[in-house]
């Protein structure tokens, strides 16, 4: 343990691996469906940024929680969150996840279908603000679950769009809102920072908007997800 305690990370690396072991998350992550999905992103050059196995499941088990049929990520990635979602789909549901890259968006496609998740989801490619003002446009059913993981700047903006196209009682996640306690950082100098800081300002001035943050340490770090319940009574 000598390691583990000069070097928080490795602690924290630890734990996760435990909890996964211990949790059964290992043998769901690492099923054959999921360790190719890792495996076919890394082949083809994604960034490492996506959740951990923990987060995955602690994004599953919300949805499942909340009853959701009808989940919207923004931010797509190679689509691991995005199958985590899936499989926790109420009867009839269906994700609809935003990514603008091209190439991300096509190795997402091989990933659903190497999970055999494809027929649920929908996979919008485009800037992620232009394919919600679509989306207003077509007033589609009302979402259950939101999950916010894209460029941090346009934070507030996806938030407020967000709270239009959720039903009352909807769970809305903003994931890495912490930033390693950068966003105590008030110079005003990093966008990504800002996006922080100014989607929880807005969860909290938001009138029928509760809201809190989670600080979280682990495989990836120390950062945190902001979580908002839309429709609820203030105290």
């Amino acid at each position: 343990m000598e390691n583990a305690r000069s070097d928080p990370q490795v602690t924290w690396s630890a734990v996760d691996a435990l909890a996964e072991g211990w949790l059964g998350i290992h043998g769901e992550a690492r099923s054959p469906a999921l360790a190719e999905v890792l495996a076919n992103c890394e082949r083809a050059g994604l960034p490492p940024i996506a959740v951990s196995p923990c987060q995955g499941k602690f994004l599953h088990l919300l949805a499942r929680v909340a009853g959701a049929r009808r989940v919207l990520e923004i931010g797509t990635l190679g689509g691991y969150s995005t199958i985590w979602l899936a499989r926790a789909l109420g009867a009839g549901g269906r994700v609809v996840t935003l990514e603008i890259d091209p190439h991300h968006a096509r190795i997402a496609r091989e990933n659903f279908a190497l999970a055999k998740v494809e027929h649920l989801i929908e996979l919008r490619e485009g800037p992620a603000l232009e394919s919600l003002a679509a989306m207003e446009r077509e007033k589609p059913e009302a979402f259950d679950f939101v999950f916010i993981d894209a460029d941090k700047p346009n934070n507030p903006r996806y938030f407020e769009i967000a709270l239009r196209l959720v039903r009352p009682g909807a769970i809305i996640i903003v994931d890495n809102v912490v930033r390693e306690g950068g966003v105590l950082d008030r110079s005003g100098t990093d966008p990504r920072v800002e996006g922080s800081r100014e989607v929880m300002r807005l969860m909290g001035q938001t009138p029928g908007v509760e809201a809190t943050v989670l600080q979280t340490v682990g495989a990836k770090g120390y950062d945190g997800f902001a979580m908002a319940v839309v429709g609820g009574t203030r105290t």
